[in-house]
């Protein structure tokens, strides 16, 4: 990003990731007050102004890091849980290989198949497979597992006491493979499901299974060039025989935004392309009509607060992602599987509409060239469901720089 002299409020607002209302805040407070530009005499903030309250901020943005490593041979991955594709195609952009994918959803299925014709998909219940034949062929297992609840008993949780849980499925792909490397995904949630016990569950189990794992960390999608904030928790397990430390991701400076994601920029090429999308119920598109950009419930006139929100409006909590419609100087919230469900709105910044599929498509950063099989219901699941492509990227070159070390110290003296 290029640095200038002078920024609008809403340049100021995406470069510090604050809101527009913040600024104006602190341009009361006197904390970072606006000038008048000298050519168009509009309100705006200086350089210097800015970064004087965020030293180095702005040569930090200009020089921002670069997570980017060559494979130094050809690494394999298999897959597990791989829905629509979103983390293999992050981890492909970076220089892995997808050798093999298992799924079991079946329009998922044909979505890989569709855009992927060399990818070898494995389609049906995980329970089914043998990984046997990938033993020793596969460098890196990876899986975005759903989060099930143990019986978590004693100090210790073994892999026997998680069956029937797609948890041990992971487990037992992994012990059958036998990677220097396995990557699980799942939600922040799991830090805390079952008071933190399912965790270390996991973790106790990849232990008996031979992998020591790596501190556990939550990555905010819109760190890693992604218009979204969505967070993902990062579970990763290193074969016991490999002294080697695995660094996750440096984020970026630069947070992008649903402009970003749907014009023409430094993500995308092009403008969104039309696609077909949902529509709102007339009554929820007459209450969201009244919403302005980055407006949420509470924006709406009091009565029509309390007839749209019902018993909700009575509860504590902000509940900022009802009625809610999404600015263009901001990232998307994190998109749902069915972009018209009540609780979860995501409306378009201009028209009264959720967004679309090739919309939601770009905010998870796929391609436009990905396309998606099923219904619009399944299509709408697929990319809500998926790994944000910029974001399996990144983790993708931190997986390519641990395997460019661990070969490199295994090669023959």
């Amino acid at each position: 990003m290029v640095t200038k002299e002078y920024y609008s409020i809403s340049e100021a607002a995406e470069l510090l990731n604050k809101s527009t209302k913040t600024l104006r805040r602190w341009d009361d407070e006197g904390k970072l007050v606006a000038v008048r530009e000298p050519v168009s005499n509009y309100r705006v903030y200086h350089k210097s102004d800015i970064e004087s309250l965020f030293p180095n901020y702005l040569a930090d943005i200009e020089n921002d890091v670069s997570n980017y490593v060559k494979p130094e041979n050809d690494y394999k991955v298999l897959e597990l849980f791989a829905g629509a594709g979103g983390l293999a195609v992050g981890l492909e952009k970076a220089g892995l290989q997808c050798e093999a994918l298992n799924e079991i959803d079946k329009f998922a299925c044909q979505t890989l198949r569709k855009n992927r014709a060399h990818w070898r998909i494995l389609e049906g219940d995980i329970k089914d497979f043998s990984f046997t034949e990938f033993r020793s062929k596969i460098d890196v297992v990876t899986g975005g597992f759903p989060c099930q609840a143990f019986s978590y008993a004693g100090k210790r949780l073994g892999l026997e006491d998680a069956r029937g849980t797609l948890f041990y499925e992971f487990a037992r792909a992994v012990q059958e493979v036998n990677p220097p490397i396995c990557i699980g995904e799942n939600v922040k949630g799991l830090l805390s499901h079952d008071k933190g016990n399912t965790l270390k569950g996991m973790i106790s189990i990849l232990d008996e299974i031979g992998y020591n794992v790596v501190p556990i960390e939550v990555l905010k999608a819109i760190n890693y060039k992604v218009p979204q904030k969505r967070e993902r928790l990062i579970l990763v397990g290193i074969r016991k025989d490999i002294n080697i430390q695995f660094h996750y991701p440096k984020p970026f400076n630069k947070i992008y935004t649903l402009k970003d994601a749907l014009k023409a920029g430094e993500l995308f090429d092009s403008d969104v392309p039309v696609s077909a999308g949902a529509t709102y119920p007339p009554s929820k598109k007459k209450v969201l009509d009244m919403v302005p950009p980055k407006g949420y419930w509470r924006d709406l006139p009091v009565e029509i607060q309390k007839e749209y929100m019902g018993g909700s409006f009575f509860l504590g909590g902000g509940k900022t992602g009802m009625a809610r419609r999404i600015g263009w100087d901001e990232p998307s919230l994190t998109l749902t599987c069915s972009p018209a469900q009540k609780q979860t709105e995501r409306c378009h910044p201009d028209e009264t509409r959720p967004f679309t599929v090739r919309e939601y498509a770009r905010i998870q950063t796929f391609p436009d060239d990905w396309e998606f099989a099923g219904s619009l219901a399944q299509q709408y699941k697929q990319i809500g469901n998926a790994v944000p492509v910029n974001l399996g990227c990144e983790v993708g070159y931190s997986i390519i720089k641990f395997l460019n070390s661990y070969y490199n110290l295994s090669k023959p003296k």
